[in-house]
């Protein structure tokens, strides 16, 4: 019992701490830095910190061609398409509704997973996606939704990154590893992008290099980099003690506490429509995850969070 307890503590924390990437993404968008920018400084900050437990542990970073096919794969899907275009809405929509929007991945990663012959649907996980399609609309339609009304026009932008983190489960879990673990393929994936947003984040004026004394903007720069990689780790090792269906109930406490975060830190309100979006995709959420024993708990590949999860 102490033991379960020990667990589902963790797993709290671990939501969380998750859960503060969107508000201070918002913060830091605020403070003037922009997409390429925010995901060169984090995945800098990834590369440290994994680099340092790899070098702890005494093991190396593989680069053989399927290690590598695999970092590109994972900067590209899970890193630098998902985190440009929620960092890109995060400059338009309220913290709380992109963390709302970023709980959808079963209403794009079910279909693409059952497409491919990876998963299979059934009729509970079915009345699920539609929920999360329903989440969508009470969020997009009404005019009170939003505090700007005409600024719905971007959660379609933060669907985009949702999609795209489906495309890295879901072809993960067609790919395999390669015998990488998840630390070692985050860290490649996080050297890879690197070298792909620099370049970008100078040619797009979008690449701040902070001064000290750091200020509020560079300050949640640094933070969420470090909470994303910290909960990464956490996630994995919860995985290992708790089982990959325990440590995916993760999803709901990062939603849940995306919003609260936002309304702490960024001082957010929500309307009626946002709560009850909340309500119903949760609701899809749960619908749609793997139960104990079914062929997803076994063909699902180790999740891989990125900046914006």
């Amino acid at each position: 019992m102490k033991r379960n307890w020990r667990l589902i503590a963790s797993l709290v924390l671990i939501g969380a701490i998750w859960a503060l990437i969107s508000p201070l993404t918002k913060i830091a968008v605020i403070g003037g830095y922009r997409n390429f920018g925010i995901i060169f400084w984090s995945s800098s900050i990834a590369v440290i910190v994994l680099g340092t437990i790899i070098a702890i542990r005494g093991s190396t970073l593989p680069v053989n061609h399927g290690a590598v096919v695999r970092y590109v794969f994972v900067a590209l899907f899970g890193m630098t398409l998902p985190s440009a275009a929620s960092y890109t809405a995060a400059e338009h929509l309220p913290a709380g509704v992109i963390s709302v929007c970023l709980s959808l991945g079963p209403l794009f990663s079910l279909p693409l997973a059952v497409i491919l012959g990876l998963d299979r649907a059934t009729w509970m996980r079915v009345l699920g996606l539609v929920l999360g399609l329903v989440g969508v609309l009470l969020i997009m339609l009404p005019e009170t939704s939003l505090p700007d009304p005409t600024k719905a026009v971007f959660i379609p932008l933060a669907l985009l990154a949702v999609l795209a983190y489906a495309i890295e489960a879901v072809g993960l879990g067609r790919m395999g590893r390669a015998g990488l673990d998840p630390i070692q393929l985050l860290l490649g994936a996080s050297i890879v992008s690197v070298l792909i947003t620099l370049p970008i984040a100078l040619s797009t004026h979008t690449f701040i290099l902070p001064s000290l004394p750091f200020g509020l903007a560079e300050t949640a720069v640094i933070f969420s980099g470090l909470a994303n990689t910290v909960a990464y780790v956490g996630f994995i090792w919860l995985i290992g003690r708790g089982g990959p269906v325990f440590a995916a109930q993760v999803d709901y406490l990062v939603t849940g506490f995306g919003v609260i975060w936002s309304m702490l830190l960024l001082g957010e309100t929500y309307s009626i429509w946002i709560w009850s979006a909340l309500i119903v995709i949760i609701s899809g959420l749960f619908l749609t995850q793997p139960r104990p024993g079914t062929d997803a708990e076994q063909t699902s590949p180790t999740k891989i969070p990125s900046d914006s999860k």
